[in-house]
């Protein structure tokens, strides 16, 4: 009876789970679907909790107050501009879970023979294998996202034969560890492959540049869902290998997706690729001034807005550090009722992580009507009297297109520069993540609103009433 009750209660989770993803496809639904993401995560838990085969339940109930106090405490004290970050350390638990499962499963007596232990034995190896580099590498992207570590990528001259190398050894080790069977051998095997899993984490991500981090965390996400699948293999859980693929597969798709808008090949951000500290030009070239730059106040900008018919925003990571987004919306909210048509232009890797502005938009309920992606607006921008950059620096920079030397060459940009004016609300002339110099600034009908984008953006919308 239990069993059966359990079986449709983790099937009724698994379709939550499934509606939760369908609802995240499009910010009209984003809500519901997390609701349903919600709703089939506490069916999940509970069903757990409440299995026969649990027995010690004190300390299982005090595991779940601990996690629920902590993430309660983060859901309020983390900011917009931290999602980032806690995305990619929240990835690293569910690394570190596999490793754990999988050293209890090996470790714990079982009567397994034949196949049947061989086809556990693998499982505790992959899992362990693809818990050890989610957990390493999402640790090094939480510490290149929060700035505890240098967004530069760090390229050995032989990084690829050592990745090589790791690769090769660990796919002997799994071998060794799989015929060695239950033996202390297997476990001195399970170890060496831990430690060399750990070092290809760490290495892998510190090879990547700061441009590509949206398409690491992406990543990241991807190896953690196929963590927790393996992890459901070892525990025999179907609702946890379900979940772990649906979070792999999808991850997979959206960093193919991501690759696909930077014009980058999956395999080419992994072997490392562009992007140095911010504000740190990457080579002498991209640090020569190539003009000069046309400073503007508040009060200009206002006086260029009022006399537009068509304006469009393009916000940026320097909108989310400021916290200018409320203020944005309600100069949007102003010309709109002038009726003056105001539009918002994403990109797809905007900000830190995936779909990072979108949700700092809808932070600042700016209704989704409003809201493009980038292939849905920038042949628009030809029509456009006045575009503003807010905080965005890269993903606007038209060496993309027409420097064939640029390290960002081929990548798809906002064509911003195709606007009648274009204001660009920045602190200074500083680089952005991926460390190129930006030729939009020196365009002659460039505008430099130079400042915190906040204290700008409220001068802009006192002057605008």
């Amino acid at each position: 009876m239990l069993i059966g009750i359990s079986i449709t209660s983790y099937l009724i989770a698994s379709v939550l789970f499934i509606l939760s993803l369908g609802g995240l496809r499009n910010q009209e639904t984003a809500r519901s679907g997390n609701y349903y993401g919600m709703i089939g995560m506490a069916i999940a838990i509970l069903v757990t909790v409440l299995n026969p085969n649990v027995e010690a339940y004190g300390l299982l109930i005090v595991a779940l107050l601990m996690g629920g106090f902590i993430g309660a405490i983060l859901a309020r004290r983390v900011k917009m501009t931290g999602m980032p970050e806690l995305v990619a350390i929240l990835h690293s638990f569910v690394g570190l879970a596999a490793i754990l499962v999988g050293y209890n499963n090996f470790i714990e007596p079982n009567a397994l023979t034949g196949s049947e232990l061989i086809v556990h034995n693998v499982e505790v190896f992959l899992g362990i294998l693809i818990g050890a580099v989610t957990f390493s590498g999402s640790l090094v992207a939480f510490g290149k996202l929060s700035g505890r570590v240098s967004g530069k990528p760090v390229l050995l001259p032989a990084r690829h034969w050592l990745n090589l190398a790791i690769g090769l050894i660990c796919l002997g080790l799994g071998y060794w560890f799989v015929a060695a069977g239950s033996s202390q051998e297997a476990m001195g095997a399970l170890v060496t492959m831990t430690v060399l899993a750990l070092i290809f984490g760490i290495h892998m991500v510190l090879m990547i540049g700061g441009a590509d981090m949206p398409v690491v965390v992406s990543m990241l996400n991807s190896y953690s869902g196929w963590a927790a699948a393996t992890t459901g293999f070892m525990l025999s859980n179907n609702l946890l290998i379900v979940t772990g693929a649906l979070v792999g597969s999808s991850g997979a798709i959206l960093s193919y997706i991501m690759c696909e808008a930077m014009n980058r090949d999956f395999l080419s951000v992994i072997a490392g690729g562009f992007g140095t500290d911010t504000g740190s030009p990457s080579t002498e070239k991209s640090s020569e001034v190539k003009g000069e730059v046309t400073a503007v106040t508040a009060q200009e900008v206002a006086d260029l807005l009022t006399s537009s018919r068509r304006v469009i925003v393009v916000p940026g990571y320097g909108m989310a550090v400021a916290h200018a987004q409320h203020t944005v919306f309600e100069i949007a909210n102003t010309l709109r009722g002038r009726k003056i048509d105001v539009r918002f232009a994403i990109h797809p890797v905007a900000g830190r992580m995936p779909g990072h502005m979108n949700v700092l938009l809808a932070e600042a309920k700016v209704p989704y009507g409003l809201v493009f992606e980038m292939d849905e607006i920038n042949e628009d921008f030809d029509k456009t009297d006045v575009v503003i950059v807010i905080g965005a620096n890269d993903i606007v920079n038209p060496s993309a297109l027409e420097d064939p030397s640029s390290p960002i060459a081929g990548m798809p940009v906002l064509e911003v520069w195709k606007a009648k004016t274009v204001i660009v609300s920045k602190r200074g002339m500083a680089t952005g993540y991926a460390g190129v110099d930006n030729p939009l600034f020196y365009k002659e009908n460039t505008r430099m609103l130079f400042g915190d984008a906040k204290k700008m953006m409220d001068e802009v919308l006192k002057a605008l009433v």
